[in-house]
This record gives C-alpha cells, structure tokens and sequence, in this order.
C-alpha cells in the first residue's frame, strides 16, 4: 500500500543562524560516556563535541554501521562495554529491544517529539527511541549516463534492466541497515516471492556489496559507480557538495527508516547514558545533523529541517511495518534468504 506519510517539516529560517550557545562555554568534568555512532563520521564528532562542552562528560566514541553495532551489541551483552547506540536504521534497534540487550528508559523529552518518533518508542516498550526519518531510493551520475548514452532509471523495476550490468552499487544488509531496509522495502512493495525475483536479477547488475550503506552514494558521487542504493539524505549531501548526481525516489513506491537510539543494557555509566539520550532528543542537538550537512528530518518538533532535505511528504513512501521487519524472527529470516539466495548468485 502506498501512503502519504504524515511528516511535519518544521521551519528552517528560525535557526538558520543558530550559534548553540548554550554549549560554548565548558562544563565542569563529570565522568564519562561510551558511545557508539551509526550516523556518518562527520556528524557522530560535532555531536560528540557538543556533549562535552555542554555537561563536562567526557565522551569515548566508536564509528560503525547499524548491522555492525548490533553484532558488537549481542556479542558484548555479557560485558557491555558501550553505554549508549546512537543512529543508525530502527530495525536493529528494534530487535535490540525485544532480545532485551537494550534499557528501558523514558526520556522526559519525549513530550518534544513528533507522533513517529515516539510511536518508535511505545513499540519498543521504550527501549529505543526515533531521532531522525529519511526515504530510501537511489542515485545516478549523470556524467556517467551521457557518456554511456544509457536511459535515466527512474524506478526500482530500471535496476535489474541489462542496460545497466555492473552499474550498480548497494550494502550488504548484514553489515548496513540501509541495505536490510530495501530488503524488507521490497518485500513489503512487490510481495515476498517477486521481491527476491528481482533482487536475484538485480544481483546481475550490482558490482559490489558495500559494508557501509552510505558508501553507495559516495560511489555515484565519484563516477565509481553509475547507481547507489542509499538513503536519499545521503545522495542529497553528495549533491550539496557539488557531485553531478541526480537523487531518484522510485517510482513505485519505497520505504524509510526511523533512526533510532537506545541505551545499552547494562551500561556501566548508566545516569550519563540519560544525559546524553535527553541531549540527543532536544532540538538543540538535532540542530547539528544540518550543520553536519546530514540531510534527515530531526525528530523534535522545534529542530530545524534543512531545506535541502527530501520532502517526505512528496514521496510515495508505504506503510512500513517497522514492528514485523524489526522483530528477530523475521529479520534473522530475511537475511538467511539473502545469504542463500542473493549474496552467492550466479551472475550470467
């Protein structure tokens, strides 16, 4: 089913010139904080940064995508040595929750929040918690495209056309929650059976599977690849920077994330884990993903929305069922297929 998605695009010019002053002078030593990043490098240090000027808590971060953190997650539960998972793709944070590796908590910021933010936490019995949205689809170099004189893609379907043999780039879902994302994107747009009919077709035409699910866009970016299957927030910063990239919304229809945050069960600086989580859901903090030119919409409803970001009001998002494809069960399932199915292929 395709749905118009009730975003709220909140105003930008209000805080365009936004100083965070609040942060600019240091804060008397508090202890510490361990926290692992699944939003891009150039955003996980400003915020870091940003905590520690403004509570004095010493910060020891960790870069790594969402597939990767929940792995480390589980393999630590034992012994947690991370406080806090901040970003990254709703569905591992979701299964996080319900294998109960992941706290509780119920932030006094929620009341600042958007309806999806806070849906994201109700589902989680308040385990995880949505900070920020952003639409799947892809990217094209359109150097590329006129130099080898092929069709602009416009839709999922254009992908596993033989025009376009070796031209595309996209994550391993093991290792990349974006790419998990299209996983279950598919499968809920096209049906499970058609859905992995055109992922094998598709295989054809993929030159490699990425860790990162960002990488994709750099890819298109560079002319490494024609196409990238991202995040189309990430596509918007390479075009920002002046890539000659057009960022498609697919045609038919496609799926988002609600990057999410959660408290690691466990953690042994748990009261500074909550300063950070409160830090994190405030509009103030949010402010910084559009300074760190990440093109997401910010779940508080004060933060501001950069006005390059995608209007997910306009693209033909469907009804994702976060609860379904973030549950163990049917994550651990649709990977295996994957594994089985996908990764290994023939490619003729």
């Amino acid at each position: 089913m395709i749905i118009r998605f009730p975003f709220r695009q909140a105003a930008f010019g209000a805080f365009a010139a936004l100083g965070l002053g609040a942060m600019s002078a240091p804060a008397l030593a508090q202890g510490e904080v361990v926290v692992y990043c699944s939003v891009q490098e150039e955003w996980c240090r400003p915020m870091m940064q940003a905590f520690e000027r403004k509570t004095g808590i010493k910060v020891s971060m960790t870069r790594k995508s969402s597939g990767e953190t929940f792995a480390q997650i589980k393999a630590e539960a034992a012994n947690p040595r991370g406080d806090v998972w901040w970003g990254g793709t709703g569905d591992p944070h979701l299964q996080a929750a319900e294998e109960g590796i992941t706290e509780e908590y119920r932030s006094p910021m929620l009341a600042e929040l958007l309806p999806w933010a806070t849906r994201q936490a109700e589902q989680s019995k308040f385990r995880t918690v949505g900070i920020y949205a952003g639409a799947l689809g892809f990217s094209f170099n359109t150097q590329q495209l006129a130099r080898k004189r092929l069709p602009e893609p416009k839709c999922w379907a254009d992908l596993a056309k033989a025009d376009y043999k070796d031209e595309v780039q996209v994550a391993d879902p093991n290792s990349s929650g974006t790419a998990y994302t299209k996983v279950a994107t598919l499968v809920q747009l096209m049906g499970e059976a058609k859905a992995f009919e055109f992922m094998k077709a598709m295989h054809k035409n993929v030159n490699q599977y990425t860790k990162s699910g960002a990488a994709p866009a750099r890819a298109a970016a560079t002319g490494e690849s024609l196409i990238g299957i991202t995040f189309l927030h990430d596509a918007v910063a390479q075009a920002v920077g002046g890539a000659p990239v057009k960022v498609v919304p697919p045609c038919e229809g496609t799926g988002y994330e609600i990057g999410s945050m959660s408290i690691i069960k466990g953690a042994k600086n748990m009261e500074n884990a909550k300063k950070f989580y409160d830090f994190a859901l405030s509009a103030e903090s949010q402010a910084l993903g559009a300074q760190a030119k990440s093109y997401q919409v910010p779940s508080n409803k004060s933060a501001p929305v950069p006005p390059e970001a995608p209007k997910l009001s306009d693209i033909k998002l469907i009804d994702y069922d976060f609860a379904k494809y973030g549950s163990s069960a049917e994550r651990t399932r649709l990977l295996a297929k994957w594994d089985a199915e996908i990764r290994n292929a023939p490619k003729r």
